[in-house]
């Protein structure tokens, strides 16, 4: 192989680092915490060691992905505001558009919060979901609207992005629009 075809170890290092988080995600979805870095190797194709090459543990591992849903969960809100919105609430409503039907991504990323039982108690994970959850409530709050209604919509759109994930049939596609236009609706501030 000559020096023109070589790919750069770093890509290949970051690109397997990448496979080993998707990896873990997919366990995670599927199984809980109940998976193994040797689990872990299997579904992204690479050895054990490959894996505690990037990740000393499963702590660290998990840590890194909780690292990585939280800035895809940042990144979808945002690509669901519109920046030229220039009145209060903009941020509030792309997070109601991304967890009310608005992004798969965002949901799928939200939700398994939910389902996630234990992963908290590792501490790096709960300062890390701690400092989330108050950037997104400084954050929002800071969008201009009245407390009250700021944390009504964005707790409301965070159940119905629960209630999208649920194996049943817990929300139609009608009620589901009925509530997104709603909670848009509440959104918005009030009409001087």
């Amino acid at each position: 192989m000559t020096d023109t075809t070589r790919r750069p170890a770093t890509r290949d290092k970051e690109r397997t680092r990448q496979a080993v988080i998707a990896a873990t995600e997919r366990l995670v979805q599927e199984r809980g915490m109940r998976f193994s870095i040797a689990d872990v190797a299997a579904a992204a194709e690479i050895s054990k060691g490959g894996v505690l090459y990037h990740f000393t543990n499963r702590d660290a591992l998990l840590v890194a992905v909780v690292e990585h849903a939280i800035a895809r969960f940042h990144s979808e809100v945002m690509r669901h505001t519109d920046i030229t919105e220039n009145r209060a609430g903009k941020l509030l409503r792309g997070y109601v558009r991304a967890l009310c039907g608005g992004s798969d991504e965002a949901v799928q990323v939200f939700a398994p919060f939910t389902h996630w039982a234990g992963i908290e108690e590792i501490p790096e994970i709960a300062e890390l979901l701690r400092a989330d959850a108050a950037w997104w409530r400084t954050a929002l709050l800071d969008d201009g609207l009245p407390a009250a209604r700021t944390h009504s919509v964005r707790f409301a759109a965070e159940g119905v992005a629960a209630a999208i994930t649920t194996e049943i049939a817990y929300i139609t596609a009608d009620d589901l629009a009925l509530t997104r236009a709603a909670l848009l609706e509440l959104a918005e501030p009030d009409p001087a």
